[in-house]
């Protein structure tokens, strides 16, 4: 195999064809109407709440501020149980609102927050769930509905990842007392930079639209102290496009997800998520691998530095834990962690998008089949690609 002469990154932004984005801003230019709730704006919103079948969509100009407009306005206070196997956003979401992160593990089936060992952590100061659900797989949504309610505390749902997914039939969005939805470049559906809250209160709007422009709430009143977080009409304008184009994409997608499962499963020591079967739709987000470099033979960064001799970039995703990173100064050292500490030094996500060429996810295959150390029947792990 030769070294590719371009880049293959983890991924790749979709873009619709240059004149649908040119078509769909000239009104912009009609209009001078930049941002602050505008047509493009309003437009994109009707269609969101279509599409998440929900009466309550408040879009933003990214996902952080989407989630830090969630924790202001459902009025946290104390600890709030999480994930430590996540983007550092999370993490810095609830410290900025000087709230403290009780890390809880995760489930090396799917890599959720292990809902089992949720209560023992519960003490008289917790106020929320903020759970995550992780590449496109659900959290275990009702069971931790049931525990939220069991307790008294409000439940975010961090779902950057499960744009489009379903559970149990129904939208991801239909949980929770708020989902937060990012629609950064690198996501399987973009408004370039953009994100979105999605919530059944309706008292939840007024506040919501109220923190994310300042607490302005006339001419002459400023009742909160608020922040700017607003979606503008060009962001706008390209999520409506590639709102059109997502169904589409998810299938090219699927059929690269196809690919790795077919051949990854095959070999040893490379392990594949087993997410819950009651994911009834998925999005193909990313594809993640775990190495386990007692079978496989060699380790996951290792492994990563050979796929990148071959211009092949895959990414550590989720590594370090955000307890772990460098600016909260080992504050959470001793946080019992074992199983997203294990998953987060060992896993893998390999290129997945919708223009990837389907020889491009064979070769990766043909690179992790060639430097595991051991064959198949050697050591067989009973892997299943679901």
């Amino acid at each position: 195999m030769k070294k590719l002469s371009s880049p293959i990154l983890v991924t790749q932004a979709i873009l619709p064809s240059y004149h649908t984005y040119v078509e769909k801003i000239k009104q912009i230019w009609d209009t001078h109407w930049l941002t602050n709730q505008g047509v493009l704006h309003q437009g994109l919103q009707s269609e969101l709440k279509r599409f998440f079948d929900s009466e309550h969509v408040t879009l933003c100009v990214n996902g952080h501020l989407a989630l830090d407009l969630a924790i202001k306005a459902l009025r946290l206070k104390g600890e709030v149980i999480t994930t430590p196997f996540t983007f550092v956003s999370t993490t810095h979401a609830l410290t900025m609102n000087n709230l403290r992160p009780v890390f809880c593990d995760i489930k090396s089936t799917d890599y959720t927050i292990d809902e089992d060992k949720i209560e023992a952590l519960i003490g008289p100061e917790t106020s929320a769930i903020l759970a995550v659900h992780v590449y496109g797989f659900p959290c275990e949504v009702e069971k931790l509905e049931h525990i939220a309610k069991k307790h008294n505390l409000k439940l975010i749902f961090d779902a950057a990842h499960v744009f489009g997914v379903e559970y149990n039939g129904r939208s991801i969005a239909k949980y929770g007392d708020i989902s937060m939805f990012s629609f950064h470049a690198t996501k399987v559906f973009n408004s370039i930079e953009g994100g979105a809250l999605v919530y059944a209160d309706p008292e939840l709007e007024k506040t919501l639209d109220l923190f994310k422009n300042f607490g302005i709430a006339d001419a002459e009143h400023i009742t909160e102290i608020g922040l700017n977080a607003k979606m503008n009409e060009f962001q706008a304008a390209m999520g409506l496009c590639n709102l059109a184009e997502y169904e589409k994409q998810t299938k090219k997608r699927k059929q690269i997800a196809e690919i790795y499962c077919t051949r990854l499963k095959q070999i040893s020591g490379i392990r594949l998520p087993n997410p819950s079967m009651n994911m009834t739709k998925t999005n193909f987000a990313y594809f993640p691998i775990l190495v386990d470099e007692t079978i496989y033979g060699i380790t996951r960064d290792v492994l990563y530095n050979k796929l990148a001799d071959y211009n092949i970039y895959a990414r550590k995703y989720f590594y370090p834990l955000t307890c772990d990173c460098d600016c909260y100064n080992g504050q959470y050292k001793g946080v019992e962690v074992e199983t997203a500490r294990y998953t987060a030094q060992r896993i893998l996500t390999l290129p997945i998008y919708g223009e990837l060429d389907p020889e491009i996810a064979t070769m990766i295959c043909d690179i992790i089949q060639k430097n595991c150390q051991y064959t198949h029947e050697q050591y067989d792990t009973g892997v299943k690609c679901e």
